[in-house]
């Protein structure tokens, strides 16, 4: 999550999005927010007693977050964005992102289906040491009462024509560059990795993303 006070944004950042690639592009702005400096300090703070103190929004923390620890009127006040991504096409993505920067956590797991069945299948409150992309995207665009409360969804499919959007929606008269920031080249098209049960697994877990996002296997 980001968050900009003088340019008035909060950028969700949902896993495997793009996100680091917009937040890079973007957080050159927040040194000349004048309240930059308090923040870095809570930020430090934080940091320093183990996140017990509750200043510091985690990077792929949900909008709901913000709407409870900020006051209402500032919150309002925000222009709040995400980028979101077919759910298909996210797995595959997190499949070759775990098995090149972090292979030991896969030990035993020798293909995608059996990764897929051990990430989404039962209650294993340790598959969250994958990554963030375990859980729907859409939990992280809505309040407690499943209402959306981010005003621009982009789509990771359209990313630089909707990151101009977002561009212009805050305001930038020219909108800054967006580095292609961990641009993987290792897989084939997603739809190659599956099977019709693999498939449907990522379809029922990622039912609300199906529903709310309009997203299709194809």
């Amino acid at each position: 999550m980001l968050l900009s006070y003088r340019q008035q944004f909060l950028f969700v950042h949902t896993a495997k999005t793009g996100g680091t690639s917009v937040r890079a592009a973007l957080e050159s702005y927040k040194w000349r927010d004048p309240y930059r400096i308090p923040q870095f300090i809570c930020s430090r703070l934080s940091h320093l007693t183990g996140h017990k103190l509750g200043l510091k929004f985690p990077r792929h923390a949900k909008a709901v977050t913000a709407k409870e620890m900020l006051p209402n009127d500032v919150f309002e006040s925000l222009f709040k964005f995400a980028f979101v991504r077919n759910p298909w096409d996210l797995q595959v993505s997190s499949w070759h992102h775990i098995r090149r920067e972090r292979p030991h956590v896969l030990e035993g797991i020798n293909d995608f289906e059996t990764f897929l069945r051990y990430k989404l299948e039962g209650d294993r409150p340790y598959h969250y040491i994958l990554d963030a992309s375990v859980e729907p995207q859409w939990h992280h665009l809505m309040d407690l009462e499943g209402r959306c409360i981010v005003d621009f969804i982009g789509r990771y499919e359209n990313l630089a024509a909707d990151f101009d959007e977002v561009c212009r929606r805050i305001g930038f008269a020219k909108p800054p560059r967006l580095p292609h920031k961990r641009k993987a080249g290792d897989r084939e098209d997603y739809r190659r990795y599956y099977s019709d049960p693999a498939a449907e697994l990522v379809a029922r877990h990622f039912a609300a993303d199906i529903a709310n996002l309009g997203y299709t296997f194809d």
